[in-house]
């Protein structure tokens, strides 16, 4: 760092590094590598919502939406909401439209948060939060969820409410652990909310990917409703993470301060691109949705019979698109080391596990892989990573 760089810059910018994973991007592209590192798909988005949003750019829809969403996808949201969930959303007063779920994270904290209250999150974490807390000068207090079943133990959680306690932040299906947490799970969540009135932000963008279990919105569950910010998007559903729109549903009372802080951040999600996702909601049916989770378990399937075959120790993830493998048994390097070697000799790229944890040390042995892939380049992935075990072996 320059001589007087520390003085020129804010304090909360000194704690926290740029994003793991697209530095991870970075290298694999150095390499040559399979980038199994970032969570976007190698194959094509539906053409439906691709016509949808260049139809929308030739209507001359390219200018500012209202703030907060366009009429059109507040209304699909609405619709979405009440027929997958039973659950009653008011367009105008309780939907923001965000860029992408990343922005709605941030947005959400920075309008609930005032400087010293305490959020707990429950860790391997996907890494935003860690940030997200920082910015809006919140105490993050953690959760250690233990491998190999990553379960919820609510009485550990209830045990680490205090009087500054504002909120939980529930990501479910996970990033990274692939956990889908239960009912019982989230009841359990609910219970302490309710018991000290705290606030739920939960981070549902894979809701739509699982293989076990159900996806369960914890605004649903009873006394939920006015102490949940649910927040979701379209990048994963819909295989667009470049598009960024991300929604955010919540209390007209904390609406109305997500959507001054969402004002003045982006102003706006792009307005084309609302209006296609809107078009995707409406027209695409439930097999749509159940075409890709079987696309997905295969891709799952492939990915994790190479890990195995290569001699990593992992799970099969109830959910979302990734793979948290402990790598122990073919290197003592520390995660860092042991992810830049496999992408400079395995040509595979993945995530070091100390980015999902406030020790890094409890990810040191781990490294995360997304199958958000094309069959054939998890298969090209799985013969890297065997023969890279072999040579380890």
């Amino acid at each position: 760092m320059a001589e007087g760089a520390a003085t020129r810059t804010a304090r909360r910018t000194h704690s926290f590094t740029e994003s793991v994973i697209r530095e991870m991007t970075r290298v694999a592209r150095q390499h040559d590598a399979i980038n199994l590192a970032q969570g976007f798909p190698d194959f094509e988005a539906p053409l439906l919502i691709k016509e949808a949003a260049c139809e929308a750019i030739m209507a001359d829809i390219n200018q500012y939406a209202i703030t907060w969403g366009s009429a059109s996808l507040r209304e699909a949201l609405v619709g979405k909401y009440e027929s997958w969930y039973d659950m009653p959303v008011d367009g105008d007063r309780e939907v923001t439209v965000t860029c992408g779920a990343t922005e709605a994270m941030a947005a959400t904290m920075l309008a609930i948060i005032d400087p010293g209250d305490e959020v707990i999150i429950l860790e391997p974490f996907y890494e935003n939060y860690g940030p997200d807390s920082i910015l809006s000068q919140a105490v993050p207090k953690f959760l250690p969820l233990e491998p190999p079943d990553y379960a919820l133990d609510t009485d550990r959680l209830a045990s680490l409410v205090s009087s500054r306690t504002k909120a939980i932040v529930i990501n479910t299906p996970n990033n990274p652990t692939g956990r889908v947490f239960t009912r019982a799970e989230l009841k359990g969540v609910a219970d302490v909310c309710r018991k000290h009135d705290l606030l739920a932000i939960t981070d549902e963008i894979y809701e739509h990917i699982f293989y076990e279990g159900e996806h369960i919105p914890l605004a649903t569950l009873d006394g939920m409703r006015e102490r949940t910010i649910t927040v979701s998007g379209f990048s994963k559903t819909f295989s667009v993470t470049g598009w960024r729109v991300g929604t955010i549903i919540a209390p007209p009372d904390i609406t109305d301060a997500i959507r001054k802080v969402h004002d003045f951040l982006t102003v706006g999600a792009p307005a084309p691109l609302q209006e296609a996702c809107a078009t995707a909601m409406r027209d695409l049916g439930r097999d749509y949705y159940e075409a890709g989770v079987e696309a997905y378990r295969e891709r799952r399937e492939a990915l994790y019979s190479g890990l195995e075959a290569a001699g990593f120790q992992c799970s099969k993830p109830e959910g979302a698109y990734y793979v948290l493998a402990d790598f122990s048994e073919l290197s003592t390097e520390d995660d860092v080391a042991f992810a830049h070697r496999l992408a400079k000799e395995a040509r595979v790229a993945s995530v070091p596990g100390s980015s999902f944890f406030s020790e890094p040390s409890r990810g040191r042995n781990l490294v995360r892989f997304a199958f958000c892939k094309r069959l054939e380049t998890l298969i090209e992935a799985g013969h890297r990573l065997e023969a890279f075990g072999a040579r380890a072996g």
